[in-house]
């Protein structure tokens, strides 16, 4: 790549990317940073109003977006060919759909709470890189990718959660697991799967339910002193789906303000 043309999104430009959870903070913010690369976006949640306002913020053309509830593992294949259809491939998934449901008490969690977060959390993560996966297969080979999956895992797989949500962290943990054996299984036809592991980030989903008194501390033992935005997040997701990421696999990217160091 000649130094003049250095960008942070290289090798992106007129590629199709999925985004899931698109309507979230975190995912919002990642459709528009790959909006701004060129990319062609299509936007994934469950609430079509939200997705258009998500859509509306973004520049270039050739975006779309898709209702999905991505529980249900039979519309995995058509949501990969809607957009193999709508933006002429699918090179990267960006996953960051996800639940979150705190229990103060442990003892008031129900099988109704686990099976909720890990059907979503894990068990539609697995399902939908193996379908993804198997269109990426049929991509040409650029530089030696033929796709792209970004997984999200949480500060919680490593902490085991704060405020209620060890079910969430359990998920979460999962999600690095899979991330690693996803990495060896998809590496030889030239996909990466990595994931990206945020802290503290100013989300409806970290402030739902969350005891001020677990936000104020976790602020304070962030050696950066202060919550992080979902700009911050969006910016490395970009950095792993391009060019400059294409020998970086199995990897789990801490985004904690230094929360935590690893």
């Amino acid at each position: 790549m000649a130094e003049d043309a250095w960008n942070v999104g290289a090798g992106l430009e007129g590629r199709g990317v999925i985004v899931t959870g698109a309507a979230g903070g975190i995912g919002r913010a990642i459709v528009r940073a790959f909006a701004t690369t060129g990319a062609r976006v299509l936007a994934v949640d469950v609430d079509q109003s939200k997705l258009d306002l998500v859509l509306a913020e973004c520049p270039g053309q050739g975006h779309a977006s898709l209702v999905v509830d991505l529980t249900d593992l039979s519309c995995h294949q058509a949501l990969v060919e809607h957009a193999v259809a709508e933006l002429g491939g699918a090179f990267a998934l960006a996953h960051a759909a996800a639940v979150l449901r705190r229990r103060s008490d442990i003892n008031a969690v129900t099988e109704e709470d686990w099976d909720f977060q890990l059907d979503t959390n894990l068990k539609a993560t697995f399902f939908l890189c193996r379908t993804m996966a198997a269109e990426m297969g049929r991509n040409d080979t650029t530089n030696g990718s033929r796709g792209r999956i970004i997984l999200f895992s949480s500060q919680g797989w490593w902490t085991g959660g704060f405020g209620g949500s060890v079910v969430y962290a359990a998920s979460k943990g999962g999600i690095v697991s899979m991330a690693r054996g996803l990495a060896r299984t998809y590496g030889p036809k030239g996909i990466t799967v990595n994931a990206v592991s945020p802290g503290q980030i100013n989300t409806p989903m970290l402030l739902t339910d969350l005891d001020p008194a677990v936000y104020e501390r976790m602020t304070k033992e962030t050696p950066l002193g202060y919550v992080g935005e979902p700009d911050d997040i969006a910016g490395v997701v970009v950095f792993l789906a391009s060019d400059h990421a294409r020998y970086i696999s199995g990897a789990t990217i801490n985004v904690s303000g230094g929360f935590l160091m690893y």
